[in-house]
């Protein structure tokens, strides 16, 4: 029957071209010696791809129009991929983006809008990244190169100073308090990174954040819910113990520790998950009497913008008491004067050295801290040895003080 003939032709050539496509395109995507590679699925195909080729391949002119109008589903959001064929530039375009940023929480930040573009010049990428607001109108923009080599890449990325306020609109617009809230100040970021196995190496510059209309000078007036507040100064032992314990540059900073937060966000890709935040006293106490503890990329903007209000209304001696009167101490109780009658029975005011920083050590992970409190009578020797260490600001407590206090906290 000819038409049965023919539609086995058809087959069997159709068969081949994919055939022959598939070959095709594993010699082309094959990564070449000592080439950056990745494996990838491609229906039926498993490949190894080499990532400098396959960047080269995907953003030159005659692969670039078969991607226009495309999209792409992945575990970020759904991305839409464009070519401009006189500029030569492909856009990858995505709604309701998902990413977990180290150092802000385990749950993802999400975006309403982000436009990224790429443009090749030889072995030399540029493009453009965009991040937008839900309704459009703040909008933070970057501009980003790459040098494709071998072995990987190199890229580096420049947004410019931009108002603070915008950066809340793109990253957290649900926020109640934008709603009233004025937000001064801005943000400019540097950023490197070397792919692949590189860390991503940010370089924040933050000029005149300031934060209005939040009512947190109400509370210099307020009571803790933890019962009688202890009063305590800033030169009392469990003061001091407690900031060379959570924040050794309380004294000095605007509510926030930029080279903290640094640190936080360095030790978070080191280790593949968020387990230090980098928050200050500040941060902490915003987050006790209002932020609430999700670990959220929105809570903790959210407690960045009290703590810096919190700073302007407040004052450092103020915070520090309202941080002890209302800190966790684990076994259920919060607040200094608690804590200090249930582990020495006595009030924190009249606490001698060794059980300040017994107290502080608690601070860490209070729960856990208790436990082993409960089980042993003792505290992390380790982590007691650095608070004593850093304790700064009493007369009398030098090297021969401290290594005398150290003989008399309890061994684990």
């Amino acid at each position: 029957m000819p038409w049965l003939r023919r539609v086995v032709v058809a087959v069997a050539l159709v068969s081949a071209l994919a055939v022959l496509a598939g070959f095709g395109a594993r010699w082309a995507l094959a990564p070449r010696a000592g080439e950056w590679a990745v494996p990838v699925q491609v229906g039926p195909l498993q490949l190894r791809v080499g990532v400098p080729g396959a960047l080269r391949i995907l953003v030159s002119p005659w692969v670039g129009p078969l991607l226009d109008g495309r999209s792409l589903r992945t575990r970020h959001g759904m991305f839409a991929l464009g070519w401009d064929m006189p500029r030569r530039t492909l856009t990858v375009a995505c709604s309701a983006c998902a990413a977990v940023v180290p150092g802000l929480g385990a749950e993802p930040l999400r975006i309403a809008q982000a436009t990224l573009t790429v443009r090749r010049d030889f072995d030399r990428l540029q493009g453009t990244i965009a991040a937008a607001s839900p309704d459009g109108g703040a909008v933070l923009r970057a501009t980003w190169q790459g040098a494709l080599r071998q072995d990987g890449l190199a890229l580096s990325m420049e947004l410019p100073a931009t108002a603070l306020a915008q950066w809340y609109a793109v990253l957290a617009p649900t926020l109640p308090e934008l709603a009233h809230a004025r937000i001064d100040g801005t943000l400019g970021v540097r950023a490197a990174w070397s792919l692949p196995g590189g860390r991503l190496e940010l370089r924040p510059q933050v000029e005149g954040f300031a934060v209005y209309g939040l009512g947190t000078e109400a509370l210099s007036r307020a009571a803790s819910g933890c019962g009688a507040g202890a009063g305590l100064r800033n030169d009392a032992w469990l003061a001091r113990a407690v900031i060379a314990a959570e924040d050794q540059r309380f004294d000095a900073h605007p509510g926030y520790d930029l080279q903290e937060l640094l640190a936080s966000f360095d030790g978070n890709q080191a280790r593949g998950q968020v387990e230090r935040g980098g928050s200050t006293l500040t941060q902490q106490l915003a987050k006790m009497v209002v932020a609430g503890d999700a670990r959220s990329a929105t809570r903790k903007l959210r407690e960045l913008l009290y703590a810096v209000e919190m700073e302007r209304t407040l004052g450092k001696t103020r915070i520090l008491q309202l941080y002890l009167d209302n800190a966790p101490w684990g076994a259920g109780l919060c607040g200094a004067e608690a804590a200090a009658r249930h582990y020495f029975g006595r009030s924190a005011r009249s606490l001698a050295p060794v059980q300040a920083v017994a107290l502080a050590v608690l601070l860490h992970n209070p729960e856990r801290e208790a436990r082993q409190w409960a089980a042993s009578g003792a505290v992390d020797r380790v982590r007691a040895r650095r608070i004593a260490e850093d304790v700064r600001g009493i007369p009398g407590w030098g090297p021969r003080a401290r290594t005398d206090f150290l003989r008399t906290v309890p061994q684990p």
